[in-house]
Parts: C-alpha cells; sequence; structure tokens
C-alpha cells in the first residue's frame, strides 16, 4: 500500500505520502503555473512513489451535504481514476484547510499560503484520516 493523499486546489495541489506503516507524510505541493504542467507534475510523482492508491480529499458542506465543490471534486476523482487507473479513495476534508492554516502565524500565512504548503499539510491530515481507517490498529499485546 502506497498512498498519495490530494488536496486539490484550482491553484494548488496539496500532496502527502503514506504507506501500510500508517504515517502521512507531506510532500511539495504542486503549484506549476498552468493546469497541464500540475497533471504532469502529479503523474511524475505517482510514478516516482509508484502509488497504489490515491486519497482525495472530499468538500462536504458542513451540514454534510454535497454541493458544488463536491461535484467538480467528482469530476476530478474520475479523471484521476481514467488517468492513473488507481483506486480513489474520498475522505471527509471539512475544516482540514483550517486546522492545516492554524499551525501558521497569522503574519505568515499568506506567504505560506502560495507556496503549497497549507495544502500539503491538509492533504496529510486527509491522508492520516484514511490511514487511521485502512489500516488495523497495532497489536499491543505483551508475550
Amino acid at each position: 500500500m502506497r498512498c498519495l493523499g490530494i488536496d486539490y486546489g484550482s491553484r494548488r495541489i496539496g500532496l502527502s505520502y503514506g504507506d501500510a506503516l500508517g504515517v502521512a507524510t507531506p510532500l511539495p505541493a504542486l503549484v506549476q503555473a498552468t493546469p497541464g504542467q500540475r497533471w504532469a507534475a502529479l503523474g511524475e510523482v505517482v510514478r516516482q512513489r509508484r502509488v497504489t492508491d490515491l486519497v482525495l480529499g472530499y468538500p462536504f458542506n458542513m451540514d454534510g451535504t454535497v454541493g458544488f465543490k463536491a461535484k467538480e471534486m467528482d469530476a476530478f476523482a474520475d479523471r484521476l481514476r481514467d488517468k492513473f487507473k488507481l483506486p480513489v479513495h474520498l475522505v471527509d476534508e471539512r475544516l482540514t484547510s483550517y486546522e492545516a492554516e492554524s499551525t501558521i502565524g497569522k503574519a505568515k500565512r499568506r506567504e505560506v499560503r502560495t507556496s503549497g504548503i497549507i495544502d500539503s499539510r491538509a492533504a496529510t491530515l486527509i491522508l492520516q484520516d484514511y490511514l487511521d481507517q485502512a489500516l488495523p490498529p497495532p497489536d499491543t499485546e505483551q508475550p
């Protein structure tokens, strides 16, 4: 199991990586100028990391309903499936960007936001949530 966590945005794509060890770690965000360049870079990450599963943050509304942004994410998920022929797992991403941003001082948020650091931290939270649910808890029995 080699998972790539994705926090999709129209200008930046946050990324994280996790495997059977169950720990998600941030990767540099894709901040290329054009969507085509971001897709090419995403393909390179998938190939280099030999990704087996894609984990995509899914933007439910706060009341649990599906809105416009979720429909956009459905189309993105379909495109991921078509391009990479890998399973795409959707994970509730409510408040992940807020949580990721809260770890950064207010004075630096604008500067950090354009770097994609917040997006990759959000992708890490999304992927960690998935890994926590997908992997069995460690055996804590002592012999």
